[in-house]
């Protein structure tokens, strides 16, 4: 008898469980239907990019401390990539975290900083290791260079046709005019010759991985260079050679004017002034314009 009741009571418990079953699965799997709200998912879920002023990054001062120099902390994190939560404020940029117990007056209704800096995803394809020929091309560290000065597809005006070069040396890019008011622009470094000529003229001819000759007066300054002096065939191309993967020789009225675009293993020298050679490019990127330009192409120096 005690055995058929308890058998009852298990079946009984069994049955009350499913019929209780719906209920408790609504209860654990009800649908947020709060994240469909676009105003939601925007403030809560997507980064706002390209929202930082170069100043705008500013660290509350500290408490003077015996020895220090300066109270306010270094800025970090200074890229137009970082990432905040929120609507953008309109004419301000990323503030500075909330210090707690702080009595300086707190920022309020702005957008919140957060986290380390967000490099383009597309950097990294376009400045990855490539295989070249016979040749491999490591990696440029892109995250070290000034992101105005990596590729990028920008707006600009000018009366010059699609496919011309236009070399701006105060800002130290170059621009490959395309349609409808845009250009390709690359970021470019500066030698004393590139600031040699300026004007108008015409790629006469294209080299992949470009032999390189120092000029005479070069190997009188420096007599170690004469091993690779025009008299001895130049540099052999490759890795190290100051021409970098590809070279563009610029001629005006059928002359040459010693005026090259160029690649460098010199990745740092880009967006700066050096001492010598013309307009280098990163090797990536001067593979780049190398395969967009055709021969007779016409560029212009200002």
């Amino acid at each position: 008898m005690i055995a058929l009741l308890l058998k009852n009571g298990r079946r009984a418990a069994s049955l009350a469980g499913l019929a209780l079953l719906p209920l408790m699965s609504g209860c654990l799997f009800v649908t947020d239907t709060t994240r469909m709200d676009p105003d939601v998912f925007v403030r809560e879920t997507a980064p706002v990019f390209n929202f930082n002023s170069v100043s705008s990054n500013r660290q509350p001062e500290l408490p003077p401390q015996p020895g220090q120099l300066s109270t306010r902390p270094p800025d970090l994190f200074r890229t137009r990539f970082h990432q905040e939560y929120g609507p953008p404020v309109r004419g301000q940029g990323l503030q500075a975290p909330q210090v707690q117990g702080s009595n300086a007056p707190q920022p309020q209704g702005q957008a919140m900083a957060y986290g380390l800096p967000v490099s383009n995803p597309l950097h990294r394809v376009m400045y990855g290791p490539i295989r070249d020929e016979d040749r491999s091309l490591p990696a440029i560290p892109y995250g070290r260079i000034d992101p105005r000065y990596l590729r990028q597809e920008v707006s600009y005006q000018t009366a010059e046709a699609p496919g011309t070069i236009i070399v701006d040396t105060r800002q130290h890019f170059l621009y490959l005019v395309q349609s409808g008011g845009k250009a390709i622009r690359y970021g470019v470094g500066l030698g004393r010759d590139g600031y040699a000529w300026s004007g108008r003229g015409k790629i006469q001819w294209k080299a992949k991985w470009p032999r390189w000759t120092p000029p005479d007066e070069m190997v009188k300054r420096q007599p170690e260079l004469a091993s690779i002096s025009a008299a001895n065939g130049g540099m052999t191309p490759g890795l190290n050679n100051p021409l970098g993967a590809r070279a563009l020789y610029i001629f005006k009225d059928g002359k040459d004017t010693l005026y090259r675009v160029h690649g460098t293993p010199d990745w740092q020298s880009v967006g700066k002034a050096t001492s010598s050679g013309c307009v280098r490019m990163l090797n990536q990127d001067v593979i780049d314009l190398y395969e967009r330009v055709p021969q007779g192409a016409q560029i212009v120096v200002i």
